[in-house]
C-alpha cells in the first residue's frame, strides 16, 4: 500500500496494475493544491508531509478517489497539532482532518457527482484489500450545510479535569470556519 499518494505518477503507478497494490488519499490533498500554503500569506494550517502538489495532481487523486477502483481508498493521515507546532521553528506538518473527514470527502465525491462511491471507497476497498471483516456499523450522511468550528472546543484530549485548552494549545481543524455541505446525522 502506498500511503496517502500526491501525484499523478502515483495514481498511475497504481491503477490497474495488480490487485496486490493499493494507495490511500487524504481529504485534504483531494481539496488542496500548493497554492492553498500561501493565499493570504503563508498558511502553516495546510503544511503536510506529503505536501500538497500542483492542482494537476490534485485533479489526478480526486479521479483516482472517485473512480470506483478499489486499489484507492480512505486515509487521513489525522495529526492534531496544536496551533503553537504549527506556527514554530520547527512547523509541525499534518492536517487534523479527521473529525470531519467523511463530510470532507462527501463533499469531493458530490462534486464530481460520485456520490454512489462513496461508500465503496470510505469502507469497503480498505478492509478487502487487507481481507478484513466489513464494519457492520453504519454511519448517515445528510446534506445539511454544517459550520466546521474554527477551533476545537473543550478539552484534547478530552479529561474530566482540565478546562478548554489556550488558542495556541488547541489542535488546528482541517476545514475549521468552514461550512461542509454534508453532516453526519447518525452512527449506529
Amino acid at each position: 500500500v502506498l500511503e496517502h499518494i500526491t501525484t499523478a505518477q502515483a495514481v498511475d503507478y497504481v491503477s490497474g496494475r495488480s490487485s496486490l497494490l493499493a494507495a490511500t488519499i487524504t481529504p485534504h490533498h483531494l481539496h488542496l493544491n500548493r497554492n492553498a500554503m500561501f493565499a493570504g500569506g503563508l498558511r502553516s494550517d495546510f503544511y503536510c508531509l506529503p505536501v500538497v502538489k500542483r492542482e494537476t495532481h490534485r485533479r489526478a487523486l480526486v479521479k483516482a478517489a472517485t473512480s470506483g477502483e478499489p486499489c484507492f481508498f480512505l486515509g487521513t493521515d489525522s495529526a492534531p497539532h496544536p496551533r503553537a507546532g504549527k506556527e514554530s521553528a520547527c512547523g509541525c506538518a499534518g492536517i487534523f482532518n479527521a473529525l470531519h473527514a467523511l463530510e470532507s470527502y462527501a463533499a469531493v465525491f458530490e462534486q464530481e457527482d460520485a456520490l454512489h462511491r462513496l461508500e465503496g471507497f470510505a469502507s469497503e476497498f480498505g478492509p478487502r484489500f487487507y481481507g478484513l471483516p466489513l464494519n457492520s456499523g453504519t454511519v448517515t450522511l445528510e446534506r445539511t450545510p454544517f459550520d466546521v468550528p474554527a477551533r476545537l472546543v473543550g478539552p484534547f484530549p478530552p479529561s474530566a479535569d482540565e478546562g478548554p485548552l489556550p488558542d495556541d494549545q488547541a489542535p488546528v481543524l482541517f476545514h475549521g470556519g468552514d461550512t461542509l455541505p454534508w453532516r453526519i446525522t447518525a452512527v449506529s
